[in-house]
């Protein structure tokens, strides 16, 4: 009923620059926290930037000063905006987002089903 789905993700050269987008669509009521998290081989998955319903945003010290995440509530639209990228920078990037599909439904948490992110020259 709810789907989240990311794009823009790709190859670039260390330096360059990304923007991934998210779109959420379905049944939705209203949208909570949205945010991005990643997922490198062999590692566990981790928050990169979240972003409230009222626009408050937190970034994860490993990518702060190179990332920005922001939302349009209108078309139910997650975005992040990196630069700078390095190669470990190199992941699975997950679109998350805390989503209601009624006015007496509480929020259930979706995800996207990634996108690559590769930085490599």
């Amino acid at each position: 009923q709810v789907q989240l789905v990311e794009s823009g993700g790709g190859l670039v050269q260390p330096g360059g620059s990304l923007r991934l987008s998210c779109a959420a669509s379905g049944r939705i009521f209203s949208i909570n926290d949205m945010g991005w998290f990643r997922q490198a081989p062999g590692k566990q998955r981790e928050l990169v930037a979240v972003v409230t319903s009222a626009g408050s945003t937190t970034v994860a010290d490993f990518v702060k000063g190179r990332c920005s995440i922001s939302r349009d509530n209108a078309k139910n639209t997650l975005f992040l905006e990196m630069n700078s990228l390095k190669p470990e920078d190199t992941a699975v990037y997950y679109c998350n987002a805390g989503i209601s599909t009624g006015w007496n439904t509480g929020y259930a948490d979706y995800w996207g089903q990634g996108t690559q992110v590769t930085v490599s020259s």
